[in-house]
């Protein structure tokens, strides 16, 4: 490891050292609107020089010295306790050594100027500060002209709050990074600037930082609402005070009595007429800390509540035409005499008197119907209520549903019913099993190029998928009656299952029943065949 990033490591950490140390650190310092460094400045640019090489050497690489003459300023401008905006230029030389050609090695000047924000934590006694700069790199080595180029600047440091306005620069230690090139691309690679520049100084801090907070004090009263004859507890908290000093307190209020000196008083209000009042707090440390408070409590009417009211309805939920009775119960928490009035509905007719009421639903919508009533008192105070009637949807016709198909691909047995249709009519069963009302129509359909022609085919299919449903194979055996076979114009090669609910239609159209003494079901599986008679051994002899 280079000389310049060690010392850029051991920097690093040293701030970072101290930065940990103050971050428990209460009081901050005043922040200051500028800050104007400047010190001593060192740099090396850890850099090594490419340029075509001269006629006694056979390299063109030379190591640039570290420059150890050097100095540097900024000027920051915060804008707030933490960030700020850096403008910084350092100048740095090199020594008094021969140059290239007789050491190897070579002296050079550089100069940096950047822009960059700037991050400070502001301490009790130290500010520590990180930034990160961007701008110009000038590097002249010995025998070249100078070469001008962007340049990145990052690092931080520790200032020493001394006083006020100056502060001391610890040390800040920054990485230098830009390239530069002295020579054609084809006689000599860059010059990497990859190093580090230290500095120390003074730092000059001027504008900002707001002026001591004067003395303050607030008030508060608890409770704040009252009625007359009951305390008020009023309570004076001051702030920005000498800490050293003792505080008194003057009370003085708009009605009731108080009294004392002390940080807390209580408020006597008896006799006080309904109505808003005011307590102060002069508070007073010394000839010079004076700070007054205000806390408002009020002192209310005698109880004046209004009645309480709710409707209930019965029944809650009626049929379209029936009628339902609606009562209002009203009380008054002052125990007045109280009446109710204002019977109104949302829908259907109303008929109200005392506290009953009548609502007719003739002709009303399915849906909630509100009916309302007002109670008074006999001080004009008012309260309402509500109740919610229902009205009853018809229940829905039921309907005939398709609840799956199936096809026939067996082109050897066109009208078998294959295992493939086994959980479209297990489904049904399962169907009809659950409403013992229903009924199945089962529609086979034939292909245009089917043979034998429609609707003999389709009526197989229809038939023989009854008998899979009447069959029991699947342990759900249904009753043959709830079931009819038809067949259906809408071509391919298929059944359409079909549920029909109880009150409920199956619409015809396009079909045409089964006539099952013509069609008989046949089984999924064929019966086994009959063995043969054995043949007698000989023949029967002649007469």
């Amino acid at each position: 490891m280079s000389l310049a990033k060690r010392i850029l490591l051991a920097a690093a950490l040293g701030a970072f050292c101290v930065i940990a140390g103050l971050a428990a650190a209460q009081d901050e310092q005043q922040v200051p609107k500028w800050e104007l460094f400047g010190g001593y400045s060192w740099s090396d640019p850890n850099a090594v020089l490419h340029v075509p090489p001269p006629p006694s050497l056979t390299t063109g690489s030379f190591p640039l010295r570290s420059q150890v003459a050097g100095f540097g300023t900024s000027l920051t401008y915060n804008f707030n306790k933490v960030i700020g905006l850096t403008g910084d230029f350092s100048a740095h030389f090199g020594g008094n050594h021969p140059g290239i050609f007789q050491s190897g090695k070579d002296d050079s000047n550089m100069y940096t100027f950047s822009v960059g924000p700037k991050f400070t934590y502001r301490g009790e006694h130290f500010a520590p500060f990180i930034e990160a700069l961007i701008g110009w790199n000038r590097l002249t080595p010995d025998g070249f002209d100078s070469d001008n180029r962007f340049g990145f600047l990052g690092g931080g440091g520790v200032d020493i709050n001394v006083t006020k306005h100056w502060n001391v620069r610890l040390i800040q230690a920054d990485y230098i990074y830009s390239t530069h090139r002295y020579a054609p691309t084809s006689l000599a690679s860059s010059t990497v600037v990859n190093g580090a520049r230290i500095q120390s100084g003074i730092v000059y801090l001027w504008g900002g930082g707001p002026p001591p907070p004067p003395p303050a004090a607030s008030c508060s009263a608890s409770p704040s609402s009252v009625m007359a004859g009951e305390p008020v507890k009023v309570t004076a908290t001051p702030a920005n005070f000498p800490a050293k000093g003792t505080i008194a307190y003057a009370w003085t209020s708009t009605g009731g009595k108080v009294s004392g000196t002390d940080a807390t008083t209580t408020v006597d209000t008896a006799g006080l007429a309904p109505g808003s009042y005011t307590v102060t707090a002069n508070a007073t440390s010394g000839k010079k800390a004076s700070a007054t408070c205000n806390a408002s409590f009020t002192v209310n009417e005698p109880p004046k509540n209004p009645p309480t009211v709710s409707c209930s309805g019965n029944p809650s939920s009626v049929k379209s035409g029936e009628s339902s009775t609606i009562t209002a119960s009203c009380t008054s928490p002052d125990n007045r005499s109280v009446s109710i009035s204002n019977w109104t509905a949302s829908s259907g007719k109303i008929m109200g008197s005392g506290n009953t009421a009548t609502l007719d639903t003739a002709g009303a919508a399915p849906g909630p119907i509100e009916v309302s009533a007002t109670c008074s008192d006999d001080r004009g105070l008012t309260a309402s209520c509500s109740a919610t009637v229902t009205v009853e949807a018809p229940a829905a016709k039921p309907e005939a549903r398709q609840i799956c198909s199936f096809d026939f691909t067996n082109k050897a047995k066109p009208a078998r019913v294959d295992n493939a249709a086994k959980a479209c009519l297990d489904g049904a069963a399962d169907s009809l099993l659950q409403d013992p009302n229903a009924k199945a129509v089962l529609v086979g359909e034939q292909g245009d190029k089917e043979k034998p022609k429609a609707p003999k085919l389709a009526a197989q299919r229809a038939v023989n998928t009854k008998a899979y449903l009447t069959s029991g194979e699947n342990q759900k055996a249904i009753d043959g009656s709830r079931i009819e076979p038809r067949t259906g114009s809408g071509g391919g090669q298929k059944v359409n299952v079909w549920v029909v609910p109880e009150g409920a239609t199956f619409d015809q159209t396009g079909t045409e029943a089964v006539d099952e003494t013509k069609v008989k079901g046949q089984a999924r599986v064929a019966a086994p065949a009959k063995k043969k008679a054995k043949k007698a051994d000989a023949a029967a002899p002649t007469q």
